[in-house]
């Protein structure tokens, strides 16, 4: 095996321009409307296609993550995923810090909503503090890979007491097999439950580079009394042909 150190640096390995100027949109009106609305928001193109082949590269370097999951054997799904060890390749790292002040912002607000305390921190590494002192230390970021006939259960990714309330998946894949793509199904699916009804689903569109941001595992959502509590689980649909992978930034670190 090659030290990091030793090796060529790829895209993915390289500290990537500033994404400040993509997630200013995360704190725009219309976002935080669309994130109260339906528990989800998509930033489009927000990596390259060369991006995209650079991480899904990173995937055949085992030294890159700390465990491998085949969802099969603990009921997920099919399919399997690596989570990143520490350090995070630049571009991951760069994502997770850039994405969480806007989005904590919004968390803030929503638990204003459902009357709780506001107590995200305005920055990355005070969260993570928070989740390195109740002894969650083990980094999240993960990185998933389907192929024909998988597909991930609907779930939460919670992983210790603290956690933070949204987070992002970003499509690697081209969807659209039969027009060149790399795949076809597997498509990114929502579900809410309300109180005393039945779940609702909605699949989210994406293409290659898009992001997702939604909500990890409830929402405030209006009601006739006030906001109240509401339930959100996600998965992937069944992958119909070719390979899909997919990035996932979770700001909480696990236990």
């Amino acid at each position: 095996m090659t030290p990091v150190s030793a090796r060529k640096l790829t895209g993915a390995e390289e500290r990537p321009a500033s994404f400040d100027a993509r997630f200013a949109e995360l704190a725009e009106p219309a976002f935080q409307e669309r994130l109260d609305a339906q528990g989800y928001g998509i930033v489009p193109a927000l990596l390259s296609p060369a991006d995209c082949a650079a991480l899904i590269a990173l995937y055949a370097e085992p030294e890159r993550f700390r465990s491998r999951i085949v969802m099969e054997r603990h009921g997920f799904g099919r399919g399997e995923y690596q989570y990143f060890s520490y350090p995070l390749p630049g571009i991951v790292a760069e994502l997770r810090r850039v994405a969480y002040p806007p989005l904590a912002t919004t968390a803030n607000r929503w638990q204003r909503m459902l009357n709780l305390a506001p107590g995200f921190p305005e920055d990355l590494e005070g969260f993570l503090a928070q989740c390195h002192a109740a002894g969650q230390r083990r980094p999240t970021p993960l990185m998933l890979k389907y192929g024909p006939e998988d597909y991930n259960r609907l779930h939460r990714d919670l992983y210790g007491e603290v956690h933070f309330p949204l987070q992002l998946a970003i499509l690697l894949s081209a969807p659209g097999r039969d027009f060149e793509g790399d795949f076809e199904g597997g498509e990114f699916v929502l579900t809410e439950q309300r109180p005393r009804s039945q779940s609702r689903a909605e699949v989210v569109p994406l293409g290659q580079g898009d992001a997702v941001v939604f909500a990890v595992n409830e929402r405030p959502a209006q009601g006739a009394r006030g906001y109240y509590r509401l339930a959100m689980r996600h998965g992937v649909s069944r992958i119909r042909a070719g390979a899909r992978y997919c990035l996932g930034i979770i700001f909480h670190d696990a236990a």
